[in-house]
């Protein structure tokens, strides 16, 4: 029957239906079908939404949107202009550039080409560049959101693995780094044989300082969060309030741009968002303890441990496996279906599940920009008015860099627990 639930979720989402009713239909058969009470779907969904550190995600969604309604995203936008528009690529190195500054306050990639997408885009054309390209280079550099703390995929699989959260959040700094310098290298190489513009001139450091000020109180904030964590002093929760609560100070008394509409309009996104995030954990939680009734997780891990027990072969299997899943799930939705079935038995061979967060959330990161289900790619498409396909061509040598950095994540697992292991 566990077969049987998956397989039926899995031809719902073929045919169409929404990622929440895929998982609800199977999961209510089930339930009327071994005659367990009606109350226990209710009992499932609370329980999967009574957590603390969930708390997190629409709160941290509220600073990203607030940043954007205030103009903080176009300050950001603004310095790295300044700062690397000489670079090979010009206006495209600004847009992973500031793609790693916004990330530092979104934690999303849908957020990331959302607040960012409409700016970079129009600006990007307007200095010469391909709108296609735009787009490759746009949603290629929302990957660092997820990895780079606060990151809201990785709250997530801290809640559904049991590992520490913040240790999660820190383990993601170094490989977010790593994922902009290789995209800006990428970049580089193909605007050179694209002969896209750049600036005429290195920033002196009058024009350095005279972007910076304005962006420093943003860009401080990144600072703040990393550290509070490191230093203990918050809980990723905690932080995501101080974030809020940075953002509304320096919009009030920095910019002075704060109204109440953009508080108002900031809750209604979040709202929105949260709800189909949250929906989806609720049904999920559901699905989960049915394949846990089903034995499925059990199953799965002593058939992977009877191909191998070798960490290194798991996790080649377990990455093809995931950029296949990531194909057709969306991030949240495959990490609270995934997670449970196939961290268990990659612990048990001995790979640290704080490594593993950072190699599962970035092979699903890498699916958020592939067909048949990309939402990034769609996203962006939709920003750009160009066909999906058109897009995915440019798309094609990112997604080779970013394979790049998950073989490097993958096999020297230092890259990921450096920074987590100074906790210790």
């Amino acid at each position: 029957m566990g077969i049987a639930i998956i397989v039926i979720f899995f031809v719902l989402m073929l045919i169409g239906f929404p990622v929440v009713i895929s998982i609800a239909i199977p999961s209510i058969i089930y339930v009327f079908a071994y005659g367990f009470p009606i109350e226990l779907v209710s009992l499932r969904v609370h329980y999967a939404l009574d957590s603390y550190p969930l708390l997190a995600i629409p709160i941290f969604i509220f600073a990203g949107n607030l940043m954007n309604s205030t103009g903080i995203t176009n300050r950001i936008f603004k310095f790295a202009d300044v700062s690397v528009g000489r670079v090979p690529g010009g206006m495209a190195q600004v847009n992973i550039f500031a793609g790693l500054l916004f990330a530092g306050m979104s934690g999303a990639a849908l957020a990331a080409v959302g607040g960012l997408g409409p700016v970079t885009l129009k600006t990007m054309e307007a200095k010469g560049f391909k709108k296609s390209f735009a787009a490759a280079v746009t949603v290629s550099s929302a990957t660092v959101g997820p990895i780079f703390p606060p990151s809201i995929p990785l709250i997530i699989y801290g809640i559904v693995a049991s590992v520490s959260i913040v240790k999660l959040l820190l383990a993601g700094v170094i490989p977010a780094l790593i994922i902009v310098a290789l995209l800006m290298i990428t970049t580089a190489i193909i605007s050179k044989i694209k002969n896209y513009p750049r600036a005429e001139k290195w920033p002196s450091l009058s024009e350095l300082k005279k972007s910076f000020i304005p962006a420093s109180p943003a860009i401080a904030a990144p600072v703040l969060l990393v550290a509070g964590m490191l230093s203990g002093f918050f809980t990723p929760t905690e932080i995501a309030v101080v974030m809020v609560a940075y953002i509304i100070l320096i919009s009030l008394l920095v910019y002075r741009q704060l109204k109440w509409s953009h508080l108002v309009g900031a809750a209604y996104q979040t709202i929105r968002i949260s709800a189909s995030i949250l929906i989806i954990v609720s049904v999920a939680s559901l699905f989960g303890w049915i394949l846990t009734v089903e034995q499925i997780p059990q199953a799965f891990a002593n058939n992977i441990l009877a191909l191998t027990t070798n960490p290194w072969y798991l996790l080649i299997i377990i990455n093809i496996f995931l950029l296949i899943v990531g194909m057709f799930l969306e991030s949240t939705t495959a990490t609270l279906l995934v997670v449970p079935i196939i961290a268990p038995p990659l612990v048990a061979a001995g790979i640290d599940p704080i490594h593993l967060g950072v190699v599962i959330i970035l092979n699903l990161m890498i699916g958020l920009m592939t067909p048949p289900l990309g939402l990034s790619l769609f996203l962006i498409s939709n920003i750009a008015k160009l066909p999906v396909n058109e897009i995915f061509r440019v798309v094609v040598p990112y997604l080779i860099t970013l394979i790049v950095t998950l073989i490097l994540v993958t096999f020297f697992p230092s890259i990921s627990l450096l920074i987590p292991n100074i906790l210790n």
